[in-house]
């Protein structure tokens, strides 16, 4: 390497790590930062706590200040009114010159705060004065007259009002020094003329004001301005705080403020246990947080982990449509997922902490549900493979849901509750119920197909035997009609028998052949028929069935009916098929009045017919109505009413309504019911004029 090279390669070296220093320094104060910060903080938060507990020390110091205060004040008041009744109470017997020296210098040795006491006359002169034996005597009776103007003032107002009343306060100099701050109260006597007491200040604070208060503080009278009149106490002490408080005294007549100055010593560096304490605690938590540092670090490690499992595994509850439940050990829900709420139509907040009945449980399997709850909570283990169940939405529809349930095992294995899986069947019975309605209708279509067949081989080999009975039947006439023996009337209703015989053969045959062309999909010829023709070729078998069964058949027709265009033959089935189902569905025990009502009109308006037919089109339909008195139609016979191979009767088909109908549609009519009034059933068909 050469000369040049080596100091260059020195100082990318030196650069290098001058950089990872720096990295490194830059590193060290970010790690130490939040330390140096919380420190600052500690300090700060001790030296809030020291000046606060100072703080409410000297707002503690104040309140009780300002309390004494209130209770001297209080306790002036009180000793000034018994002052002033114990002077009222020394003129109740009425004012003597002789006796009332002796009873004045009574209340000055009672009464230390007075320094004389005067009885004046209405114009102020004064009739008698006694000063008080504590102290020199104060004022000259030469000064103690008219001419003083705030006993003058007192007076007046205490004459005015009726009651005692004070003079400001004033100056007495004492020769040839000195001097005391005095006061007056004057009270009106009966009769005419005063009562005039004489206060010293100074010594009204020191008999009146409670000892207590002087002690360690000064009490003093001061004007409303602050000019101070008389004081006593302690002074005040070098180093000391002063703290003040002030209260007003309102008399009658004067205003004074009674002052209180307390002196203190300042609050020390740790002026309660409170300020110890926490000055300890904060000395011990930047220890402990030291320690919890790294802990902290590892417990930030562990929740983020956490919290990864909690969101993946929320996401994975959020995505299935499986509905999960948890439950405790009292029966209360603890979780739901947002499935199960969708399932139930209730928000999670309105399932938890549920005990007792659920808002999903249908009110009439509630105990039911109670009972295999409370097996539950006893520690009754489901079964492996679940169990059927029916929940009821919020909005009351009924659907069943397969619940799987296993017990809620903790981190120390013990048992908090149960989970519970649930899953909606609905769709699943749904498609099952789909599945098995396309089934039945498979099999009805079989059985149809099969009947087609049938009919059609049952319409091929009984044409010959019914042509034979017809045939028979028109010989036997022949011969009844060439034959010359015999009674008249016996000979005529043989003749009336055989006819009839000829004439049901010849139906059977039509029936037969309508029956053929029916299921081959040919088209029948229709003819313009009279309705009372109709009804007149059915009624022989009808009247012949209603004698076996006790039912009486009414008949009724509307006037100028006209004709209807149909197939004869098969109207004439739908309405001997009708008439017979009206009678059997009479043919009950409890029935009494049993009566058929056949019915031909003009086809109605919607909304007084189930018969639904355009009001334009009405001149144009004939309506046929089949009435009975019997048990009607319950709801479910009603949804399967017309469904082929339904039957209600244990020897049915089930295929007389369904062809019924068939053929009314075939005609361009309509097949309805409706409950007859007050008990039964109306079966009503429409065909259409010719």
């Amino acid at each position: 390497m050469s000369s040049t090279a080596l100091p260059i390669a020195r100082t990318v070296r030196g650069a290098v790590s001058g950089l990872r220093s720096l990295r490194s320094l830059h590193s060290l104060w970010q790690r130490w930062f939040l330390w140096v910060l919380l420190a600052v903080l500690v300090v700060a938060l001790l030296a809030t706590v020291v000046w606060l507990a100072g703080r409410h020390e000297v707002e503690q110091v104040q309140t009780v200040l300002d309390r004494d205060t209130a209770d001297a004040v209080s306790d002036l008041r009180s000793g000034l009114q018994r002052n002033a009744q114990s002077l009222r109470a020394s003129q109740a017997v009425g004012l003597d010159r002789e006796r009332w020296p002796v009873e004045a210098a009574a209340l000055l040795r009672e009464h230390r705060e007075w320094l004389r006491l005067e009885w004046r006359d209405g114009a102020l002169r004064t009739l008698a004065a006694v000063d008080t034996p504590y102290r020199r005597r104060v004022f000259e009776d030469a000064s103690r007259g008219p001419e003083q103007p705030d006993v003058t003032l007192a007076c007046a107002a205490a004459r005015k009002t009726g009651a005692p009343a004070y003079s400001s306060s004033h100056y007495v100099p004492f020769t040839p020094s000195g001097g005391l701050e005095v006061m007056e109260l004057c009270l009106p006597v009966e009769g005419g003329g005063y009562l005039v007491a004489t206060y010293s200040l100074r010594d009204t604070l020191i008999e009146l004001v409670a000892p207590t208060l002087t002690r360690g503080q000064e009490v003093a009278f001061t004007e409303a301005d602050g000019t101070r009149l008389v004081a006593i106490g302690a002074a005040r002490r070098v180093g000391t705080r002063v703290f003040t408080a002030q209260q007003l005294v309102d008399l009658p007549g004067a205003t004074l403020m009674l002052r209180v100055d307390g002196w203190r010593a300042a609050p020390d560096l740790f002026p309660n246990l409170l300020t110890g304490l926490v000055t300890a605690i904060s000395i011990a938590l930047v220890s402990v947080l030291v320690l919890l540092a790294r802990d902290t670090r590892r417990r930030l490690r562990a929740e983020h982990d956490l919290a990864d499992a909690l969101a993946f595994r929320k996401a994975m509850e959020d995505s299935v449509i499986t509905g999960l439940r948890a439950r405790d050990l009292q029966g209360r829900i603890t979780y739901v997922n947002p499935a199960f709420c969708e399932m139930v139509g209730f928000s999670a907040e309105e399932l938890m902490d549920h005990a007792g009945d659920v808002p999903y449980w249908p009110t009439e399997l509630a105990q039911e549900y109670r009972l295999r709850q409370n097996q539950r909570m006893a520690g009754g283990v489901p079964p492996r493979e679940g169990f059927e169940s029916i929940f009821m939405h919020k909005e009351g529809r009924r659907f069943p849901v397969l619940i799987f349930e296993a017990p809620l095992i903790n981190a120390q294995g013990a048992q908090t509750g149960w989970m519970s899986a649930s899953i909606d069947l609905s769709e699943q019975r749904r498609i099952e119920e789909l599945s098995r309605a396309s089934q039945e209708r498979l099999q009805a279509s079989a059985r149809l197909a099969t009947v087609g067949e049938m009919a059609s081989l049952l319409s091929h080999e009984l044409t010959q035997p019914l042509a034979a009975i017809a045939s028979y039947a028109s010989g036997s006439l022949n011969l009844l009609r060439n034959a010359g023996g015999g009674s008249g009337g016996d000979h005529g209703e043989v003749a009336m028998a055989v006819r009839r015989i000829a004439e049901q053969a010849d139906r059977a045959g039509q029936v037969i052949r309508s029956v053929h062309d029916f299921v081959r999909r040919r088209d029948r010829t229709r003819e313009a028929v009279a309705p009372q023709a109709l009804i007149e070729a059915v009624l022989p078998l009808v009247r012949l069935q209603a004698r076996k069964l006790g039912v009486r058949v009414d008949v009724h027709f509307e006037e100028r009916l006209p004709r209807v265009q149909c197939d004869r033959t098969l109207v004439e089935q739908v309405l001997l098929n009708l008439a017979r189902n009206a009678m059997q569905a009479m043919d009950l025990p409890e029935l009494s009045d049993r009566v058929l009502q056949l019915r031909v009109s003009h086809a109605r308006a919607v909304g007084e017919s189930s018969t639904a037919l355009d009001k334009t089109d009405l001149r144009r339909w004939i309506e046929f109505s089949v009435a009975d008195r019997g048990g009607g139609i319950s709801e479910e016979t009603s949804a399967r009413l017309f469904t082929p191979f339904f039957t209600t009767r244990p020897d049915g088909m089930g295929l007389g309504l369904s062809l019924c109908r068939t053929v009314v549609e075939q005609h361009g009519g309509a097949l309805a019911y409706e409950p007859n009034r007050p008990r039964g059933t109306v079966f009503r068909f429409t065909l259409p004029t010719a």
